[in-house]
């Protein structure tokens, strides 16, 4: 699997609030391994959770396990 860094543009906006990422804490998220468009980026934890939390994304994700 190939690595790419990249660094936002100074002004990349927060997926869930629209704040300026580079005024708090960034935290960027890709849910992919090739270049497919599905990324993001957070001004904070606080939006990285609150964006998982509207959207659903936990739900039905869980692995099971069954000690038999």
């Amino acid at each position: 699997m190939a690595t790419t860094v990249d660094t936002p543009d100074s002004d990349e906006t927060c997926t869930y609030c629209g704040s300026r990422i580079f005024d708090h804490e960034p935290i960027f998220v890709c849910d992919c391994t090739a270049e497919c468009g599905s990324s993001g980026y957070f001004c904070n934890y606080a939006c990285l959770s609150a964006h998982i939390e509207e959207n659903e994304l936990p739900y039905a994700n869980a692995c099971e396990w069954s000690p038999e």
